[in-house]
This record gives C-alpha cells, sequence and structure tokens, in this order.
C-alpha cells in the first residue's frame, strides 16, 4: 500500500498560539501551496482521508470532492489551552506536561498516548482496508505518530521529525 501523509498548508496564526484544535483560516498563499503539494501527487488515489480541521480539509476538497472525514485525525486535543499563548498559561502545569507529554494531559485535554491510541486505531483499519493507493490529508503531530509506528520511532522522538505546511511523505507498507 501507498499511503502519502499530507500536512495542511500555512494557516493563519499569532506566534505561541496553542491550536491543535483551534479553527484557523488559511494564509493567503494557499492556492500557491496547493499548487505546490498538487504537483507532488499522481490523481489516482483510491481515497483520501482527512482530518475534520479546516486547514485539512480544504485541502482534501481541493484534491478531490469525495474525501473522507475521519476525526482520529485531529490534532492534539490541547483542551483548555486551546486558542491561549505557551506564555500565558499556568506555567507549572505546562512543565509537568513538557517533562512527560507522552503520558501526561493538558487541562482538558488529552496525553500524547491517548493521541496515539486514536491514531493506532485508523492505522489499523487501513491496513486491513484492501486500498492500494491512499492520501491522508492531517497535521504535523498525527503523521509524526504514523512515522513513528512505521518506523518503530520512541514516542518520546517524535518531535525530532519536522514535517514542514504542504509537505507530502510518502509512506509504503505492506496491508
Amino acid at each position: 500500500m501507498e499511503i502519502c501523509l499530507i500536512r495542511h498548508t500555512t494557516p493563519v496564526f499569532e506566534p505561541g498560539l496553542i491550536y491543535g484544535r483551534k479553527e484557523l483560516s488559511l494564509h493567503a498563499d494557499f492556492e500557491s501551496e496547493l499548487a505546490a503539494v498538487r504537483s507532488q501527487l499522481d490523481t489516482d488515489f483510491e481515497i483520501i482521508y482527512s482530518s475534520p480541521a479546516f486547514r485539512c480539509a480544504e485541502l482534501a476538497r481541493s484534491l478531490s470532492a469525495a474525501f473522507v472525514v475521519d476525526n482520529r485525525l485531529q490534532e492534539l486535543d490541547f483542551g483548555d489551552w486551546e486558542g491561549k499563548t505557551w506564555d500565558t498559561v499556568d506555567q507549572q502545569a505546562l512543565q509537568t506536561w513538557m517533562d512527560d507529554y507522552v503520558n501526561v494531559h493538558t487541562p482538558g485535554g488529552e496525553s500524547m498516548m491517548q493521541m496515539y491510541g486514536r491514531v493506532c486505531e485508523f492505522w489499523e483499519e487501513l491496513q486491513e482496508s484492501g486500498y492500494e493507493k491512499v492520501a491522508i490529508v492531517t497535521h504535523a503531530g498525527v503523521i509524526r505518530l504514523v512515522l513513528s509506528i512505521v518506523n518503530k520511532i520512541a514516542l518520546t522522538d517524535i518531535f525530532d521529525i519536522k514535517v514542514a505546511y504542504g509537505e507530502v511523505i510518502r509512506v509504503r507498507v505492506n496491508g
């Protein structure tokens, strides 16, 4: 199975904003970023999956009107921190989370391990789907987790994986 992992294009946000699930508008350069993504893709996907976030769904819609939204492809839920900035959240709680983001959840949000659980569930179903060529439009966090599954990377090391806006990463796996 060939899978194209596609990170959404550049959103509009202020530096330091915490925006895992927060809806953001797309940057004015969306059309040129879309053209760059398209130039890296074939057009014969059997299915395109997308996170429900506007920044992902709009890119998926622009690639094909026939795409499937899957909530398991959402970015990390930062809960009460969504829409705040890193310097305005409780710094002690932030340090506790940063010390063990794999297991500790943000207030009202989820931990990386919880996110990993839903991404693994999606990934296992995809492997059993019988599809040969798939595109997934999602977030850097989800892409990092998929790559951690495929390449057996520890969750504590996933931030070493850099994923740019609009980047396409090809993964080939046996279903």
